[in-house]
């Protein structure tokens, strides 16, 4: 009996020092600061300008947001930090609290909300085939036998080969350390498409020397919702997250910050992305939820 009081005290000791440990608000209010996960080439959802600063949709959004928290904090001065993450890392960066917020380009899906948390979702990402304009590649079929670049620790190739049209497609493939990395395995010559989310793959190929050389072509992959990331088990900082994004969706304002970023010329070159957003990604808008990746399989 007294093991099993010592278990339960245990036990309760230990959810008492998580919770406080995912208590993100509080940990913002105390230390006057926040930290912001960010990617260095996820497209025009988040990507440097080199100097640590970081720009994008989504770390538009969430600047607004912790705008948002600041004010319902009653707090004078916010500081905000920004890290950057990479598809390998930035789950365990949130998971062990040296990120409160992560703004970049993640697919929420089952697996990853067994260990990490999704705000609403802002983006509905569709993944296709980026290719050189003469090389005549068009569909999934005629990448048998080709080089497919991919960015380590994204999902989008293993899409290409669960794809009904991928069905008996050889391809060998090759690894980009991050998405800038993949898309310079395309230019060089050294893959022959790159696989990834369509608007990663046009804001590459917008700040590309000749951006007319590349074209997205094939079929559509996969749709997936793409959403900020933040700590599991914290349901005041969720709240706080989606209640900022769903008020940017109702009053019509999350579209002006997309036409910003997908629609307009965008630093550092002053080239368009030119991605308008997709009917997915609007449904997205008009009714919040964090439903994952699988919910949208199965339509």
């Amino acid at each position: 009996m007294k093991k099993s009081l010592l278990a339960l005290a245990l036990a309760a000791a230990a959810f008492g020092v998580q919770a406080q440990a995912n208590d993100t608000l509080k940990k913002i209010k105390d230390s006057g600061s926040a930290t912001m996960g960010v990617r260095e080439s996820s497209g025009a959802l988040s990507y440097t300008l080199g100097d640590g600063k970081y720009v994008g949709f989504h770390v538009e959004l969430c600047q607004r947001i912790l705008a948002d928290v600041q004010k319902a904090s009653g707090m004078a001065k916010l500081d905000v930090k920004y890290v950057p993450v990479t598809s390998q890392n930035r789950i365990p960066l949130v998971q062990n609290g040296t990120v409160d917020i992560e703004c970049g380009s993640t697919t929420n899906n089952a697996t990853r909300q067994k260990d990490v948390a999704f705000a609403v979702t802002t983006f509905v990402e569709e993944v296709r085939i980026a290719v050189k304009a003469n090389s005549g590649i068009t569909s999934i079929a005629q990448l048998n036998g080709k080089k497919v670049a991919t960015t380590t620790g994204t999902t989008s190739v293993q899409h290409l080969r669960k794809h009904e049209r991928g069905a008996g497609i050889n391809f060998e493939e090759v690894f980009g350390k991050d998405h800038a990395d993949s898309f310079l395995l395309l230019e060089s010559g050294r893959a022959d498409a790159f696989v990834m989310d369509g608007q990663i793959l046009a804001g590459n190929i917008s700040k590309a020397k000749n951006p007319a050389d590349f074209k997205i072509v094939g079929e559509v992959l996969s749709v997936e919702p793409i959403a900020i990331m933040i700590r599991k088990d914290d349901p005041a900082f969720k709240k706080a997250v989606d209640d900022s994004l769903k008020a940017l969706m109702k009053s019509g304002e999350i579209a002006k910050v997309y036409d910003k970023w997908f629609m307009q010329p965008i630093p550092p070159t002053n080239t368009k992305v030119g991605l308008a957003a997709s009917e997915a990604t609007k449904q997205a808008w008009a009714n919040p939820n964090d439903k994952p990746l699988e919910d949208y399989l199965k339509k």
